[in-house]
């Protein structure tokens, strides 16, 4: 069998947790996959899978080989890439996963144009607002928005903008219940909970400056587009970012409020993608556009707009 083929079947199955995903990775069959596998581990003399069935798990021989065979695998395919057409012209399915409001409101209609102009490119994109592990499930790039920043050192993020995290409130719910003015003013409001309430309890401690208060509401939504229709139809007050109500600020369908008191914070948004040497085309085209795309574009409000917008 071919050591270099079966070396390729490992990597995927490792990646994928199961045969059946590394056999249509490799475009071939499960068994045929098994094969490979076991033919690599009688060369190298050592078990590299725990196989049961529910689950196909490397050992930590397996989990050894799989980091050091990974770089030596990606070494030999840039070094394909370098001499062929695919290291100069994107081409191939590109997975991009992307936070799903931000996703709907921005990047998919810059994936469309993407895609228009490198017609060779399948661009297979996935929305989640959960973060998705980019090497273990797949993904060539990912969409990120993190106050805190990102925390894997085996990625590359590159910041292509720049929103604000604020609390808001519709015109109408502010003219029935009053605007608040200070943090215990918040008590007596209606709070719209994202799913995660601690997450967005300790953003608002952090934004002011560590003030903490107890946010009641009664509603919760798991979704920041079902939190931002809910807070334009004058529910209560939300926590939410200028990606996803940049435009209702603007047009006054949405106030800041209590700007002053716990000023917004920054919400910087990345491409990530894995750390290597030489990115193929695809990747690199892509995160080229997204940055261009966004660069110097008014996409959503200033922190300035946003003070003139609570003070109006």
């Amino acid at each position: 069998m071919d050591t270099l083929v079966s070396m390729k079947v490992f990597r995927h199955v490792v990646e994928t947790g199961s045969f059946v995903g590394a056999a249509a990775r490799a475009e071939m069959s499960p068994a045929m996959a098994s094969k490979h596998v076991m033919h690599l581990e009688q060369q190298l003399g050592a078990r590299l899978l725990n196989r049961t069935t529910r689950r196909v798990a490397p050992t930590e021989a397996g989990r050894e080989y799989y980091e050091r065979l990974s770089q030596a695998l990606g070494e030999i395919e840039e070094a394909a890439q370098a001499v062929s057409a695919a290291s100069v012209v994107p081409q191939g399915r590109l997975r991009v996963t992307c936070l799903s409001a931000f996703g709907l409101r921005h990047i998919m209609g810059a994936a469309a144009d993407y895609a228009a102009q490198y017609p060779k490119v399948t661009v297979d994109i996935q929305l989640s607002d959960r973060v998705v592990e980019l090497i273990d499930e797949g993904f060539d790039v990912a969409v990120r928005a993190s106050p805190s920043g990102l925390k894997s050192s085996s990625l590359i993020a590159r910041q292509i903008a720049t929103a604000h995290i604020l609390l808001c409130a519709s015109p109408d719910y502010l003219a029935r219940h009053g605007t608040p003015k200070t943090l215990d003013d918040l008590t007596r409001h209606n709070f719209i909970h994202y799913a995660d309430v601690s997450a967005q309890e300790l953003t608002l401690s952090s934004m002011a400056g560590g003030s903490r208060v107890r946010l009641a509401g009664n509603m919760v939504v798991n979704h920041l587009e079902a939190q931002r229709v809910v807070t334009l139809h004058g529910a209560g007050v939300a926590l939410l970012g200028t990606e996803v109500i940049g435009d209702d600020i603007a047009a006054g369908r949405l106030v800041p409020i209590l700007v002053d008191v716990a000023p917004p914070r920054e919400l910087p948004i990345h491409v990530v993608y894995a750390s290597r040497r030489y990115l193929s085309a695809k990747v690199r085209s892509f995160v080229d556009f997204m940055a261009q795309r966004f660069a110097g574009q008014g996409l959503w409000p200033t922190l300035e707009q946003i003070r003139a917008a609570a003070a109006s």
